[in-house]
């Protein structure tokens, strides 16, 4: 017998045997092994879906290792301020009442001023022309449930002006045609130029870092391009409201208008406020009223697109007096069918900016 049907006949035999000892394992060798894809059961992919949750992990900055512990607890023993527990007390039954114990009289606007001319009488506080101010406070969730209204900075254009503590306002206006670069100037823009200012900004010559806003007209929109990368977040778009065809209207808006800023809460993100001045007590009622509607009006156009309102209070105060008015504010609101329309001419108004601009986002 030559020594290859020894090797043949002893790898038949081992390989027969170890079949038969796999076979009796209830076991499959590799090379003979079957796939079969069964499919789950429709109850059991809905349960899988519904046990996949997103969970947010919020970042929190370095804390040191002793407070750790007193700042969790800080958090826990928070209360909710988006949660008004005035909203849940009773009416009160005449005109003398205790506050602790019942709902905050809702006031007209006009009332709460008066309230607060009582309080600032010679007599009192003696202070005349003390700012009047709006505390507003917001909704900020979104249409997600995880998701809420970050941080925003916005201008409003009142109706009638008043003294303010940032008045020396520099604006950087941005026109194609010398006409209208004299019209920016004249409504009291420091600097007003067209493609050779960009020209400047682009070799150096020219800073922008002294002026408080830059605001532009749409035709210039694409040699402004250039220089996006130099003015970052200063670049003139819609939603910040610095890029509009009326350059004068945008001047004066930003020379004399009131900025204000939400801000949310710490800890409870869906909570968010705006402290923002409407005027001063030396003016006139009517004129306080025009101011305010004006800055209701413009924080409800920030309103996140859902249909639960976003103005959820306002308080009027006047410092150094701890006294608040709780107003009615829902007269000055815009109807539904006005506020539908204002979404619609945004939507149509951003698609009418230029096909570079679009293409930079």
């Amino acid at each position: 017998m030559s020594y290859s049907k020894l090797i043949n006949g002893w790898l038949l035999s081992s390989f027969s045997s170890t079949y038969r000892h796999v076979i009796g394992l209830n076991v499959c060798p590799i090379g003979v092994l079957q796939v079969r894809n069964y499919a789950a059961r429709k109850g059991t992919r809905e349960k899988a879906k519904k046990k996949k949750v997103k969970v947010v992990i919020e970042k929190v900055g370095f804390i040191p290792h002793n407070l750790r512990k007193s700042k969790v607890s800080e958090a826990k023993n928070q209360i909710d301020p988006s949660v008004f527990p005035d909203e849940r007390k009773s009416d009160p039954t005449d005109n003398i009442w205790i506050i602790r114990y019942h709902k905050w009289k809702v006031h007209p606007f006009v009332e709460a001023v008066q309230g607060h001319h009582e309080t600032h009488h010679p007599t009192i506080y003696n202070q005349p022309n003390a700012p009047i101010k709006a505390i507003i406070e917001l909704d900020m969730q979104t249409e997600k449930k995880t998701k809420f209204v970050n941080t925003f900075t916005r201008m409003v254009h009142i109706p009638h002006t008043f003294s303010q503590p940032d008045e020396n306002r520099k604006i950087l206006a941005f026109c194609k045609t010398p006409e209208m670069q004299d019209m920016a100037k004249d409504a009291g823009a420091k600097m007003a130029g067209g493609k050779e200012l960009i020209k400047k900004i682009q070799k150096g010559e020219f800073s922008t870092k002294e002026y408080n806003v830059i605001v532009s007209e749409p035709t210039i929109l694409p040699d402004l391009l250039l220089i996006r990368g130099i003015i970052k977040k200063q670049f003139p778009n819609i939603k910040s409201g610095t890029l509009n065809p009326d350059i004068q209207m945008l001047v004066r808006k930003f020379l004399t208008g009131v900025e204000y800023t939400a801000k949310p809460h710490d800890t409870f993100k869906s909570y968010g406020t705006i402290d923002v001045t409407v005027g001063t007590l030396d003016m006139d009622t009517k004129q306080l009223e025009e101011n305010f509607s004006a800055i209701v009006n413009d924080v409800h156009k920030a309103k996140p697109r859902r249909p639960e309102p976003f103005i959820r209070r306002i308080l009027i105060i006047s410092p150094p007096s701890k006294e608040h008015f709780k107003v009615d504010f829902e007269q000055y609101l815009p109807k539904g069918s006005v506020s539908k329309k204002e979404e619609t001419e945004k939507e149509e108004e951003e698609k009418r900016l230029p096909e570079a601009f679009i293409a930079s986002q």
